[in-house]
């Protein structure tokens, strides 16, 4: 009766606001409306201000919608330590691979356009990929090649099952020479479709279909869109997904009014708290993100983003592909996103991957707090987030932590969001 009662008066609530003011925003409500203890609340912010506090990070900023509305959107500690920033809602974040599974919904949009079909072979967009070849190690070192035993397809890139890593594999010292090492493309000076082309020459770490390999799979989506849209990936983004949900602050490279708002990556230090990552990451240049050639746009691991726009992103996946009036995909394509694709490939326990997100599929095998069917991922910084559709939940964390890991707060978030439900 009470979570009725608190139903009607927010649909009460809700029915004031003008169209207009809908499409700006979520609506914001108390936690208590929508089945979430703000006496809970504020136990998960002491949890998580303690690692600020102990200083093995800078500061973070976490947002939670519950149905769809706004009920928690806090920061806590330092954006900039040294020039004494503090960390605030609006701060603007390198997000990494979270922009894996905005990637992989422009893939999904141009689908449903017409434009492409995920059982597509790479070879129809990028014919070099035609004769792909895979690094075979030999016990005595160095590696065989042989050629691959089934094409790659759009849809081994979207489940990280075409056996393309990170230039890590047998053949890492193959990609070293050919410039492809690593994740970050900010500071490239050529457009990523043609590092994707140079990227066919060189072995790949496993046969297509065999194995999860976690590595370029999505910036090759990203060209892949290029090709198939006529438009660069930062443009079609822009035009498909940025714009109609309002994600005001989501960039491959940062509008130079917005550049004091980025976090600086911080490191751990040896004896004990952090310190700016020096170079491309740290303080000084922010990264390439603000500066350089800007024509690299990375599927991958390219985007900058804040906690808002992020959370927009997932409650419309939420939503089945719609918020307030803006339609991004339909739901019947959210749906074959967020189920399991790898069946009988190892994984990780209790978890699956679908076209973007790992999946939970067994609740009790993966023994952490949560639901079945809930999806998410996370990025190199130190950030992560998830959607429960069981729940109407989503949270996004964001920090800058690199090496991202050696810190427990991921389960400290996780047991603080469900411990605070209250319905």
């Amino acid at each position: 009766m009470k979570k009725a009662l608190r139903l009607i008066s927010a649909f009460v609530i809700a029915s004031t606001f003008s169209g207009a003011l809908l499409a700006q925003d979520l609506l914001r409500f108390s936690p208590e409306w929508v089945g979430l203890s703000p006496e809970r609340l504020e136990r998960l912010e002491n949890m998580l201000d303690q690692y600020v506090e102990d200083e093995r990070h800078a500061g973070y900023v976490i947002r939670i919608l519950r149905d769809g509305r706004e009920v928690y959107h806090h920061a806590d500690g330092m954006r900039n330590i040294e020039e004494q920033l503090p960390m605030e809602k609006d701060t603007i974040f390198r997000i990494a691979s979270m922009t894996k599974a905005v990637v992989s919904t422009g893939v999904m949009i141009l689908q449903e356009q017409g434009k492409l079909d995920i059982n597509d072979p790479l070879s129809e967009y990028f014919p070099e990929w035609g004769n792909a070849t895979v690094a075979v190690a030999k016990e005595e070192g160095g590696y065989d090649v042989e050629p691959v035993a089934t094409p790659i397809t759009l849809r081994h890139l979207l489940t990280h099952t075409a056996g393309i890593g990170y230039g890590n594999g047998p053949a890492t010292e193959a990609w070293k020479a050919a410039g492809i090492n690593g994740w970050y493309f900010a500071s490239n000076e050529e457009p990523i479709g043609e590092t994707v082309a140079r990227m066919a020459a060189l072995p790949i770490d496993a046969q297509p279909g065999t194995k999860y390999v976690y590595g370029y799979s999505t910036d090759i989506l990203g060209a892949v869109i290029e090709k198939a849209s006529g438009q660069d990936l930062s443009t079609f983004l822009q035009l498909e997904i940025f714009e109609p949900l309002s994600m005001r602050d989501t960039y491959f490279y940062l509008p130079e009014d917005k550049h004091e708002r980025l976090a600086v990556v911080y490191r751990p230090k040896e004896g004990g708290g952090i310190e700016p990552v020096p170079g491309r990451d740290g303080m000084r240049s922010q990264g390439r993100y603000t500066d350089g050639p800007q024509v690299s746009f990375s599927g991958g691991a390219g985007l900058l983003s804040t906690a808002r726009d992020y959370s927009r992103f997932l409650q419309m996946t939420l939503n089945g592909g719609k918020l307030n009036d803006a339609r991004i995909l339909s739901r019947k394509s959210i749906e074959l996103m967020t189920v399991n694709h790898i069946d009988g490939i190892e994984f990780r326990p209790g978890r699956g991957f679908g076209l973007g997100y790992w999946v939970v599929t067994d609740l009790g095998e993966r023994a952490l707090i949560g639901s079945d069917g809930e999806y998410g991922w996370g990025g190199a910084y130190h950030t992560t987030y998830w959607a429960d559709k069981d729940e109407k939940l989503v949270v996004v964390y964001m920090t800058q932590l690199l090496p991202s890991g050696g810190i427990d707060d991921y389960k400290k978030l996780r047991n603080g969001v469900y411990q605070a439900i209250d319905d």
